[in-house]
């Protein structure tokens, strides 16, 4: 039978019969997993940063991001402000230290795509170091995500974590291409017993910058969070974290919902042009 071609046939149009592409698959990338950074980190390179790109990590640490990437596929600028000293997870990465996530060594526009893993609990910016969490059984946490010196001026508190991610983001945003992608690490958690969703305040002051938040990823712990004793708990204990990927392509929208006085939903919506 012949496949049906546009043409007038009396009042009726005949066109092209449409046929589907693609194949069917349950093999894709899915937004939530019971695992490891070290398993999610390549699956979000795969869905949004081509090969070839250039990739800075400037909150490098031990390197665990990279633990199942094939570094033929990416040139890594690795950087942290104070390298940890047991390297060997990854030793093969040259690594620059002495540099700041909120001051990169960057020129303008030269990034492909920047990723961002800072402390992101109060307890590990406190202004003494014998008040900073990652004590005890939990030091392996602290040499991991922290560089362990006391906290000077600032912001205090949830407040700190909050303003280095600002300030690293709007480093970012200089850095990246047009289009470049912004991958974010970070947890929420409860600061002076009062909830702080971590990633809606990212996702809120990044689309004020104006970076597209394209995807979120959420990383579900492999094992059991515990305290050592509680009296009675308010908050469910956190054993999530997310990476937010963005991406630097101003959009005609935002993320934040402006709630009306007469009760109408209306999407926050201003025009953006430009990069």
């Amino acid at each position: 039978m012949e496949p049906l071609t546009e043409r007038s046939s009396g009042h009726r149009l005949l066109r092209p019969k449409r046929v589907q592409g693609g194949q069917t698959t349950s093999d894709l990338v899915k937004s939530a997993y019971v695992a490891g950074n070290a398993e999610v980190f390549p699956l979000i390179l795969q869905l949004h940063v081509p090969k070839g790109a250039i990739v800075a990590d400037v909150t490098y640490g031990k390197g665990t991001f990279w633990k199942s990437v094939s570094l033929s596929d990416y040139k890594v600028l690795a950087s942290d402000i104070s390298p940890k000293s047991d390297l060997g997870m990854l030793p093969f990465i040259e690594i620059r230290g002495g540099v700041d996530c909120r001051r990169l060594p960057y020129r303008d526009h030269s990034i492909d795509c920047v990723v961002l893993d800072p402390p992101y609990m109060e307890g590990l910016y406190r202004r003494s170091v014998d008040h900073m969490a990652g004590s005890g059984t939990h030091v392996a946490f602290r040499n991991a995500y922290s560089n362990g010196q006391e906290t000077d001026g600032g912001p205090k508190w949830h407040g700190a974590v909050v303003d280095l991610y600002a300030r690293a983001g709007r480093e970012a945003w200089r850095a990246l291409r047009p289009n470049g992608i912004f991958i974010v690490k970070c947890q929420d958690e409860v600061s002076a017993n009062k909830q702080r969703l971590t990633h809606v305040e990212l996702i809120t002051g990044y689309e004020s910058l104006g970076f597209y938040t394209k995807d979120l990823f959420v990383v579900m712990r492999t094992n059991a969070p515990g305290v050592s004793r509680v009296k009675k708990q308010v908050h469910a204990r956190k054993n999530h974290s997310y990476f937010l990927v963005f991406e630097k392509r101003r959009v005609s929208f935002s993320s934040v919902l402006s709630l009306q006085p007469d009760g109408r939903e209306e999407r926050t919506a201003r025009p953006r042009t430009g990069h």
